[in-house]
């Protein structure tokens, strides 16, 4: 995403981060994968009471944003905490906030302040 008139481009990886987070159930799906635990679209949706499908598109949302990664065993999926893809997106976000307010700029209209 670039902002008009400017060189501010917020990166995929950033931008996949924040669609993952912004949803309340998707930040409770990831909290069950502290501690490096693995879990299955069935474990997680027994664990919040959500249904198979809604459950199976919120992982995947989260592992497209980098939050989670994924292994296969035949027919089971197992999903896990992916910390070195939220390090990543971070990273950009950090950067692409850094170029839109540098630290100690006054407040200026429009700005992020």
């Amino acid at each position: 995403m670039q902002t008009e008139g400017s060189g501010i481009r917020l990166t995929d990886a950033a931008r996949g981060f924040l669609k993952a987070l912004a949803s309340d159930t998707r930040q409770q799906i990831l909290f069950l994968f502290e501690g490096g635990v693995e879990l299955t679209v069935s474990q997680v949706a027994e664990r919040l009471s959500l249904a198979q499908s809604a459950t199976s598109t919120h992982l995947a949302t989260l592992r497209d944003g980098g939050v989670l990664t994924s292994r296969r065993e035949w027919k089971t999926v197992y999903y896990r905490a992916n910390p070195d893809g939220a390090r990543r997106a971070l990273a950009d976000l950090q950067a692409a906030l850094a170029a839109c307010c540098p630290p100690g700029d006054a407040p200026s209209v429009g700005g992020c302040g």
